[in-house]
């Protein structure tokens, strides 16, 4: 029984041990990814949520990203390639520092993919290749189970399934609006059928929370886009639709709340509510 106590206590401070890490997915199809790809994977959804773009775009998306940086925004690549996706500016894909932005290098790989004809229909390696036009096409194949895999987890088709936990040390302070500016960035400015429709802030004494208004079909897409994004923004606490994440909990993920009103009851719009509905995101 000590044993097990043991092993159990390791598994939850095992996260802050090991440094900050992200999950999306679970059982069989999680995917385990470093801060940056998470929330580089988010942003790519985010995009494709702001431009309504189906799930094949994202998953298009990800197999290319996964195969030309590893999702990783680099600084360098093969002659002028930059970027997440190793957009050249020589190309004519934009500036070194625009293609730099994940969200402007993600908007022009959509830009070019619903230009082809039939993207839809394409198995996703030759997608890919008739945006890329890399010289071995074929190597996207290998990300295709992965890049289904995390479209499922970050497009909401999977509620609750994207998460990340923080490394040990001092966390960054929370900055509630810088939140909703990056927000703004990802999933375009608030507005009547953008997936982010408004952004609230609250502050107290103590805290500041903030409650963001979303379009139910993106709301986990939202929601998955503020927790990948927790640490830059010092959020310690994400709550929707009856499930709670918070940074303590390490790699625990999403919690059901205890008590939490069901989905279908309206948001009372008070930031410093207990428990968020499907058309309210609360954060703190």
């Amino acid at each position: 029984m000590a044993g097990y106590f043991a092993y159990s206590a390791y598994q939850h401070v095992r996260p802050f041990l090991t440094g900050p890490g992200c999950q999306a997915g679970s059982g069989t199809s999680a995917v385990s990814l470093d801060p940056q790809q998470a929330s580089i994977a988010a942003t790519i959804a985010a995009v494709a949520a702001s431009e309504r773009l189906p799930a094949r775009a994202v998953t298009v998306a990800y197999a290319t990203a996964m195969q030309e940086s590893h999702m990783h925004n680099v600084d360098y690549g093969d002659r002028d390639s930059v970027g997440v996706f190793q957009q050249r500016p020589s190309e004519g894909w934009g500036t070194a520092s625009e293609l730099e932005d994940p969200v402007y290098a993600t908007s022009k790989f959509f830009g070019a993919l619903i230009r082809v004809p039939g993207w839809l229909d394409l198995p996703i390696d030759q997608a890919a290749q008739a945006v890329q036009h890399s010289a071995d096409g074929s190597a996207y194949s290998q990300y295709d189970l992965m890049a289904t895999a995390l479209t499922s987890a970050y497009t909401g088709q999977r509620a609750h399934a994207v998460w990340c936990w923080p490394g040990p040390g001092p966390q960054p302070r929370q900055n509630i609006a810088a939140a909703g500016t990056g927000l703004a960035a990802a999933f375009g400015a608030a507005a009547g059928g953008r997936p982010v429709t408004s952004f609230t802030v609250s502050r107290s004494a103590k805290t500041a929370a903030a409650a963001v208004q979303v379009q139910p079909a993106d709301g986990w897409t939202v929601a998955s886009w503020l927790v990948t994004h927790a640490a830059a923004y010092g959020l310690t606490d994400v709550r929707y639709d009856g499930y709670q994440w918070t940074a303590a909990a390490g790699s625990g993920g999403w919690r059901q709340e205890t008590g939490a009103p069901p989905a279908s009851t309206a948001p009372s719009g008070d930031p410093d509510a207990t428990s968020a509905t499907s058309g309210s995101i609360l954060l703190h």
